[in-house]
């Protein structure tokens, strides 16, 4: 994209956290800010900090989980500012423990939120981008989309199927010929937004700073980057998942504590 200046950029999950962080990274470039969380008071300090900063921002209530609401909002949106030129699919919950420990309701909620909502939302959406010069679609999954997560089955298994959504996406808008609408999936570890407090990053790796990954989406949108995997260990855990027997693969994992990073999650799900 060749600029971000006046575009019109829509991310959910929006109030806080990494949503938040590169609201005030794509208003740095210049980008109208459509903003979207369930959470209705920080949504609203967000919005009211970023109007103050100067940034042209409008802030709406939204479950993903609901996908007549999201219709009754892109019509508002519509209505109200225009057209998207990008939609960042960021919204996400995880709910930590054992498999059996965690109720079913909140294994089904993460679908919901991590899988459901995100498809509504770019079936919705999907036809702005599709009428812009340019448009852009980022998709906020986790280096978890690559490995298996104990004490986070669902919440890992939700980011493989946002890999494979997102890519799937890529690739039929490659073959429809629709290159002006770039894909980006994002990739980290555990970043330093509350979701995951109490985790143990693995070894040699650290809690990301939401700013610095905030920084580096803006900067995929507007070189068209497919793929943002942060840090250094994810950019060859593709390739090593490839390569390696199974039984090394978990070895490493175990090694460089991936397996157990999630034993003492205490972090918050909304």
């Amino acid at each position: 994209m060749k600029t971000l200046r006046d575009k019109r950029v829509m991310i959910t999950g929006a109030a806080r956290g990494l949503g938040k962080s590169m609201a005030q990274a794509f208003a740095e470039r210049g980008a109208e800010l459509v903003l979207a969380d369930i959470q209705e008071e920080p949504l609203e300090e967000t919005r009211r900090e970023l109007t103050e900063a100067g940034a042209r921002c409008h802030a709406y209530r939204l479950d993903v989980t609901d996908p007549e609401g999201i219709l009754e909002l892109r019509d508002t949106i519509h209505r109200q500012a225009g057209r998207l030129d990008v939609l960042v699919n960021n919204a996400g919950v995880v709910f930590g423990g054992s498999f059996l420990d965690v109720p079913l309701e909140r294994h089904r909620t993460t679908y919901r939120v991590n899988i459901e909502g995100m498809v509504a939302m770019t079936h919705a959406f999907l036809p702005d981008l599709l009428d812009a010069p340019e448009g852009h679609l980022v998709f906020i999954a986790s280096a978890s989309g690559f490995v298996g997560l104990p004490n986070g089955a669902t919440y890992a298994s939700s980011k493989w199927a946002t890999i494979g959504f997102s890519e799937s996406i890529r690739q039929e808008l490659k073959v429809l010929d629709q290159d002006r609408v770039g894909v980006t999936t994002v990739c980290p570890t555990y970043i330093n937004t509350g979701m995951f407090e109490g985790v143990e990053p693995p070894k040699t790796t650290h809690m990301l700073d939401p700013d610095e990954i905030a920084a580096k989406v803006v900067k995929a949108v507007e070189r068209r980057w497919v793929w943002v995997l942060e840090p250094w260990i994810v950019k060859i855990t593709p390739f090593l998942q490839g390569v390696l027997p199974t039984a090394l693969s978990d070895r490493l994992a175990d090694l460089f504590g991936a397996s157990s990073s999630m034993q003492s999650w205490k972090g918050h799900a909304d």
